[in-house]
């Protein structure tokens, strides 16, 4: 009889953990109290009890969990962390369910499979062992919130574990970088600037303060800070982008062509390198809002003005300083070549708090947010085989 080889992915233990997972349509928009909820009972039934941590609106938490080393403590250890969060599907165009976990040749397809719920679930499935293995120094799993949307859960469970005293001693972020170490990545500043001008009808064009007109020269002064990074540094060229960038994302503003405007709003984003002071840039913007264009403005109307929000930051990864962890992911992953990127994780926000982080996931972030976003199989089992390592590299000298 000939043998008929098993279907696709059915080899991963891990499979029944990352199909559940997505199952869960946590988009950021939604809340994730549902996959949360079901890790957190799993882990009780397993005798841990994690700690949440939520939203100010009660339908979003973070879960931080906490494996002990084999004499009890608590608190040092190695954090495996992930956002369960996920991008929208709207107006994408998918072969499958976006929500049902689907293999094909050789990748699972589904939104998270690769950002980064095959990481998360590959984690889960190796509970048992990493309670089975006599551990030197605690393990711990950190699942945050809205990643997506600038980093804005992490904070509060970085925040909590501060105030009980936890002081992990390193963190792998499992975003997806074909199981390959990044060191560094560039940080991710968002903001929102409301320009208010004065209504008047458009006749009487010289009697009001027209606010796009105003937003359109407070964007072009920052692409003219975009174009200055680009043309002068400081660069590295580790990056694919060497260099800070700029660009204004969204606008709108007006309500009607007979109307002079009163109010437009831009959101705009500025992307550094860990060596620029994005402090310095935003001073810049903010400083020919006020000191430039305001006092303009007011010659107009004396009620105009221009405002600044911030919609969120997340902090740039800087390779200055790396941590044991790194060097232990290097030679784990026999990959020491130094990698950075562009795209933002929470490893700078554990960075800066003292935790020095790694990233280090299945898949490639070329096939994250698309329609029919995949992981490669191949790169799960890699995943499973280099946490396996990992945790038996964590257990106590015989």
């Amino acid at each position: 009889m000939t043998d008929v080889p098993p279907p696709a992915g059915t080899d991963i233990a891990a499979m029944p953990w990352i199909e559940r997972l997505i199952a869960f349509d946590t988009t950021s928009r939604n809340s994730n109290l549902g996959l949360i909820e079901t890790v957190r009972d799993h882990l009780r039934s397993l005798g841990v009890e994690p700690v949440l941590t939520y939203h100010a609106s009660g339908t979003k938490a973070n879960m931080f969990a906490t494996l002990p080393a084999h004499d009890g403590s608590t608190t040092g250890g190695i954090v495996l962390s992930g956002h369960t969060d996920v991008v929208p599907v709207d107006g994408q165009a998918w072969n499958s369910d976006p929500f049902k976990a689907t293999t094909r040749d050789g990748k699972l397809y589904a939104r998270g499979a690769c950002d980064m719920k095959g990481f998360i679930g590959t984690a889960l499935s190796l509970l048992p062992e990493m309670q089975a293995t006599r551990l030197a120094r605690p393990l711990h799993l950190a699942l945050s919130f809205d990643e997506e949307v600038g980093c804005a859960g992490a904070p509060l469970m970085i925040m909590d574990l501060q105030a009980r005293g936890v002081l992990p001693e390193g963190c792998i972020i499992g975003e997806p970088t074909g199981m390959r170490p990044v060191v560094a990545h560039k940080g991710i500043n968002l903001y929102r600037c409301h320009v208010h001008g004065h209504a008047v009808h458009s006749s009487l064009t010289p009697q009001g303060v027209n606010a796009i007109e105003y937003a359109a020269r407070m964007i072009c002064f920052i692409r003219d800070l975009a174009d200055k990074y680009r043309a002068e540094g400081p660069y590295d060229q580790h990056f694919e982008v060497p260099f800070t960038t700029a660009q204004t994302g969204m606008i709108s503003g007006g309500i009607a062509n007979n109307v002079v405007p009163s109010l437009c709003e831009f959101s705009f984003q500025v992307r550094n390198l860990p060596t620029v002071n994005v402090g310095e840039i935003i001073r810049q913007i903010q400083s020919y809002a006020h000191d430039v264009l305001v006092p303009r403005m007011r010659d107009e109307h004396p009620d105009a003005r221009i405002e600044f929000s911030k919609i969120s930051v997340a902090p740039a990864l800087d390779d200055a300083q790396e941590g044991a962890i790194t060097e232990r992911v290097r030679t784990l992953t026999q990959d020491h070549d130094k990698r950075k990127v562009s795209y933002g994780t929470e490893a700078g926000l554990f960075k800066a708090a003292g935790i020095p982080a790694v990233i280090c996931g299945p898949g490639d972030i070329e096939q994250a947010h698309k329609a029919d976003e995949f992981v490669a199989l191949d790169q799960l089992r890699e995943c499973a085989l280099f946490l396996r390592r990992f945790v038996r590299g964590m257990a106590v000298a015989e």
